[in-house]
């Protein structure tokens, strides 16, 4: 049982339900915006969301199994703890239980197009291993949309069907912080993409994946790294003028726990070499995404 809650990523599944239900009671509810989704309507989303997700986890290690022998060998599941055939069953389970569900409460909720979005998030997901690792940048980028996607899409399901004429400022301010969120979360987690594939270079390498790294070098890639590790950073120091300023406690969370971390990442990373100083950068990408989003449950005590 522990091997399956390995390989489906027990960690970070609790972390996007936790994000989710944030989402809901921690913003939605104190602003009393409109919602959609009752809580069984909401624990299924999650669900839902979480089932596609591990799905993506699974077939990553699937296909990943080869990289993973040199890259890191302690953590190999398929193939190695669990067979590579019960991993696949796993993984058409978990990507049947998500786009039905998806299918079920985009019809529940009169909106049966959005179920396009766990076909789009499953597809994505499964041609992320299958194929996109062997085109430069295009695998970075589209599992870092599916991962900025899961704040937007709490706000499709529960706030879009819920609005109306007399509600629609109120719903439009609430959708926007979703769409900041999802931005940062984006930001970070492409960044983060970059730095494992310096950490990963040589299974790469031998898996025939490529990568920034195998095309430039490590010391060109860390320079790219940290080019675009300055956007996350001047997009929290505009939240922070705009929005923040005048609320010691979410200035001092914001500089402490985001801004503090990103500067380290930034000031590390142009000189990164060995596979643990990666691995140290990406650990630290992590907490930032961790500490970023969880701050969802704190605007209550911001803006009210």
């Amino acid at each position: 049982m522990l091997s399956y809650f390995k390989l489906i990523r027990i960690g970070n599944l609790l972390f996007i339900a936790l994000t989710m239900f944030l989402i809901k009671y921690g913003l939605f509810a104190p602003f009393g915006v409109a919602i959609t989704l009752n809580l069984f309507g909401f624990s299924l989303l999650v669900l839902a969301v979480v089932a596609t997700a591990a799905s993506g986890y699974v077939i990553n290690d699937i296909f990943d199994a080869r990289a993973d022998k040199i890259n890191r060998p302690d953590r190999v599941i398929a193939s190695n703890k669990i067979s590579e055939k019960s991993a696949y069953r796993l993984f058409f389970a978990l990507t049947i239980l998500g786009v039905g569900l998806g299918f079920y409460i985009s019809n529940m909720i009169g909106k049966p197009g959005f179920s396009g979005f766990f076909i789009f998030g499953s597809a994505i997901l499964y041609l992320y291993n299958a194929q996109f690792k062997e085109y430069l940048l295009i695998g970075n980028i589209l599992i870092s949309i599916i991962v900025g996607l899961v704040p937007v899409g709490v706000g499709l399901y529960d706030l879009l069907p819920a609005i109306t004429p007399q509600n629609q400022q109120t719903q439009s301010v609430i959708f926007s912080i979703l769409l900041d969120y999802s931005l940062f979360a984006f930001l970070i987690n492409f960044l983060r993409e970059l730095v494992k594939d310096q950490e990963d270079i040589e299974g790469d390498h031998q898996a025939g994946y490529n990568s920034l790294p195998l095309q430039l070098g490590k010391g060109r890639t860390n320079k790219i790294i940290f080019a675009v590790s300055i956007l996350p950073i001047t997009f929290l120091i505009y939240y922070i003028y705009t929005y923040l300023f005048e609320n010691i406690s979410a200035v001092l969370y914001a500089l402490f726990l985001l801004m503090a971390p990103l500067l380290y990442f930034l000031i590390n990373i142009w000189s990164a070499e060995k596979k643990k100083e990666y691995s140290r950068l990406s650990l630290v990408l992590k907490l930032v995404l961790f500490f970023g989003l969880i701050s969802i449950g704190f605007l209550q005590f911001i803006l009210l």
